[in-house]
């Protein structure tokens, strides 16, 4: 009988920021049972034109799914919890996993739920923050966490071989803007009874010192909108709600009334406001009673700080709301960070911005915003508290995991596991060691689809936004001769090459050549046919232009 064995497995965000999916497993190798701590996406770049979100590969979760206890969610960024809905179904078709989660991240998963058609039913079961509950042969205890979001937590998950703290998203606060300190206590008790690994956070494993506290941005915040004169826009992550509290409670305190603009920071509002988090605050504007307040008693708190061009500040950069606008004299304070790959997105809303004669505030020109996230200083301070025998670096990129890798080995933790997605790292029996590698990647949803480059033709769409696309149908009659003049359609391809010739005609002349120049009889395979003026085409368009565009032929005999 094989014995059993205590395995983390990563699908995603081990090598990149987002898209965190982890697996934990107990049991022999075979037959073993399973737990999923978050389910998270991230956000495609200009290399997957038209794709919406990107997804983790559940490949070998799915193969697994008989075996899957329960899926636990530390905390509602779309990095942890924005492919629940997508990939649920998947995980469980017939909608009986157990999926649990603090109130404020079922509420917002049941918020997402209403907006998306077709969504799947979700009972979620609610735990409090510092509550305990048992999925198979894991143990779970949540210890209370601060981040920049409403009830995060991390997750001790003991069985037979061990604990292993999985600690989420976190850092410590000693004045965090809403909800309660981490629970230090809670870390050390759990070092006290003994951690086999501690599964953490390197996303600012980088940087030396201790995160400013989120009091410090408060403070930060309103200084900047007393020191303004006219209208004050900040943008935020709309899920940081003790961000949002935070600018509300400086814009009272300054004489001033807020406006919420965009659907998602109206949906987080909604669900802190059922849940009590927005107590003791005026209402908010609504968007028609905006023109009639002076600009200097106005503050908008919106959506946008990544260049989303569908998102409130792009629409106000281009002055296309109807009731809400920003003129010269205004300020825009990004309180938020730039996420990688959004760099020219942004930088373009803010020179829009700038044009206008609007002053931009970035993080730079005064404490307008902390990351969410511990940085080296804290990180010691959980290896004190937690006195893990194995640590394994998660959520970041190779850099990240590096240098947590080192700070690891270097504050005395004995075995550091260097793991990346698809790694199954067995964390005991004996002594820790990548076992066996699964399938891991990504997938993407596109629409009301799901799949991979290929599938979703993605690659195809890359090469058509760099060179175009041409059509050619040709039509032979009984004689195999071509019966009327090729028909050319070319999208997104140079009018005429360096010398003023007409590529379109070049690529109808390459067709006719092609043709002709194959023998009368064999061009009853009008395969061949399609294949020599497929060549002949992105040949001559190569030859004019340089590039060669995705070309499609359709050969047909009368």
């Amino acid at each position: 009988m094989s014995m059993e064995e205590l395995v983390f497995v990563p699908l995603g965000g081990v090598g990149e920021i987002g898209m965190n999916l982890a697996m934990y497993g107990f049991g022999p190798k075979g037959n073993r049972e399973w737990i999923v701590v978050d389910c998270g996406v991230t956000f495609p770049g200009p290399n997957l034109p038209g794709v919406d979100l990107v997804l983790p590969d559940i490949r070998f979760l799915e193969s697994e799914r008989k075996n899957v206890r329960a899926m636990i969610i530390t905390h509602a960024h779309e990095d942890h919890y924005g492919a629940v809905l997508t990939l649920y179904p998947r995980i469980s078709p017939e909608g009986t996993l157990p999926v649990y989660a603090t109130a404020f991240t079922a509420g917002l998963l049941e918020a997402k739920a209403q907006s998306e058609p077709g969504a799947p039913k979700i009972d979620v079961t609610v735990f409090q923050p510092g509550g305990k509950f048992q999925a198979g042969p894991f143990e779970i205890e949540t210890v209370t966490v601060t981040h920049s979001i409403p009830e995060p937590v991390s997750l001790a998950i003991t069985t037979p071989l061990g604990t292993v703290l999985h600690t989420g998203d976190w850092k410590d606060d000693d004045e965090p803007a809403m909800g309660p300190k981490t629970d230090r206590n809670a870390f050390e008790k759990l070092g006290d009874r003994g951690v086999l690994a501690l599964i953490c956070d390197s996303t600012n494993a980088m940087r030396e010192g201790v995160s400013p506290s989120e009091q410090d941005v408060s403070d930060g915040l309103r200084k900047v909108i007393e020191a303004a004169e006219g209208r004050v826009a900040v943008t935020t992550f709309s899920s940081n709600v003790g961000r949002i509290r935070s600018i509300a409670e400086a814009a009272r305190d300054c004489g001033r009334e807020v406006l919420l603009l965009g659907r998602s920071m109206k949906r987080v509002v909604d669900v802190a406001r059922e849940l009590g988090y927005m107590e003791g605050l005026p209402p908010f504007l609504s968007e028609e009673d905006f023109g009639y307040i002076p600009r200097s008693k106005v503050v908008i708190i919106l959506t946008g700080s990544q260049g989303e061009s569908r998102a409130a500040l792009a629409k106000l950069s281009r002055d296309e709301m109807r009731d809400v606008a920003l003129t010269a004299g205004d300020t825009v304070v990004y309180s938020s960070r730039m996420i990688p790959g959004n760099e020219k997105a942004v930088i373009e809303t803010k020179n829009r911005l700038i044009d206008m004669g609007i002053e931009v505030i970035e993080d730079g020109d005064a404490l307008v915003h902390v990351s969410g996230h511990p940085r080296r200083n804290e990180l010691r301070e959980m290896y004190k508290w937690t006195r893990p025998a194995i640590g394994v670096p998660v959520h970041g990129e190779a850099a990240h995991l590096a240098a947590h890798a080192k700070l690891m080995t270097e504050c005395g933790i004995r075995d550091v596991v260097p793991a990346r997605n698809g790694d199954m790292v067995r964390l005991a029996p004996g002594d820790p060691e990548i076992a066996d590698d699964v399938p891991h990647g990504q997938v993407f949803k596109d629409g009301a689809l799901i799949g991979d480059e290929e599938e979703l033709g993605i690659a195809d769409r890359r090469r058509l936004s760099f060179a175009g696309h041409v059509a050619v149908s040709i039509v032979l009659n009984k004689h195999h001769e071509l019966s009327a003049d090729p028909e050319i359609v070319a999208i997104g391809v140079p009018q005429t090459d360096a010398r003023g010739e007409d590529i379109e005609d070049l690529m109808y002349d390459a067709a006719v050549e092609a043709v002709e120049s194959i023998p009368r009889a064999r061009r009853r395979d009008l395969d061949l046919v399609e294949r020599a003026v497929h060549g002949a085409v992105r040949a001559a368009a190569r030859n004019a232009w340089g590039k060669k565009p995705l070309v499609s032929v359709l050969v047909s005999s009368a």
